[in-house]
């Protein structure tokens, strides 16, 4: 569905973000990327959708080229969504007017029909009872599974995912992580940023592990969680386990 070949960005000064990358992606797939911070995660997510130009290589959905300049890129970026940590939402709009805008502005959908899909989908995440509230008076779960319907109601082929929980308390994240889990039992295609390694252990149909801007290391939950094959990994996976330090 989406394949991605010798991808590299750079920013100024020589600053190699991505450098080679080559990945696949299959319709209802989940992958996973993980690893440490500042290792190009984030901006990797932001090339497959255009709000970052690469510098060299190839982006491919369904057999057709999207990297090149003379795409339409807000056409690319309503077949491919993104969730950010911030959830962007508008503040002076309330949640139903957020939620109806890009379909009613950029796809010309009718007003009616675009309301009816953003009450369903709010039902579908239980906040349906607050359609006219604002952002301000919504807490930070709650605006993230807006900023997932909102996402959804573009009707994407594929949704990407960057550290969507990473803003929340302890107590909000798992109302959030159930919604892309509920996602991924109906097949969707997403490719999820995250550090929750439990959350990666559910979801994930493939784990890919980045260092430096390049892909150490690709496999399935099961293997990666309980055998990394390079040093790295390991020495990252270390660092989620803790021994108990009591007194006497």
């Amino acid at each position: 569905m989406l394949e991605v070949k010798n991808l590299t960005k750079s920013y100024e000064k020589g600053n190699i973000v991505l450098n080679n990358i080559s990945f696949s992606l299959k319709k209802g797939e989940v992958v996973v990327v993980i690893g440490p911070s500042g290792c190009g995660k984030s901006t990797f997510l932001r090339c497959l959708n255009r709000l970052e130009e690469i510098d060299s290589g190839t982006i491919t959905l369904n057999g057709k080229e999207i990297s090149t300049e003379n795409n339409k890129v807000n056409e690319i970026r309503e077949k491919i969504g993104m969730v950010f940590q911030s959830y962007e939402l508008f503040p002076n709009m309330n949640i139903m007017k957020n939620l109806i805008l890009a379909p009613t502005l950029v796809q010309k959908r009718n007003k009616e029909e675009a309301k009816k899909e953003a009450e369903k989908l709010l039902g579908r995440v239980g906040l349906l009872e607050k359609k006219n509230s604002y952002p301000r008076q919504l807490s930070g779960g709650q605006k993230q599974r807006v900023a997932i319907v909102r996402s959804l109601i573009m009707h994407p082929q594929i949704l990407l995912l960057d550290e969507i929980t990473a803003a929340l308390d302890p107590e909000m994240v798992r109302e959030v992580l159930q919604v892309v889990l509920d996602l991924a039992k109906e097949g969707m295609t997403m490719v999820i940023v995250t550090h929750e390694m439990e959350f990666a252990k559910a979801v994930a149909d493939r784990v890919i592990f980045m260092d430096k801007g390049v892909i150490i290391e690709e496999a399935t939950p099961e293997e990666f969680f309980t055998n990394p094959k390079s040093d790295r990994a390991k020495q990252f996976l270390n660092t989620f386990t803790y021994e108990n330090v009591g007194t006497n």
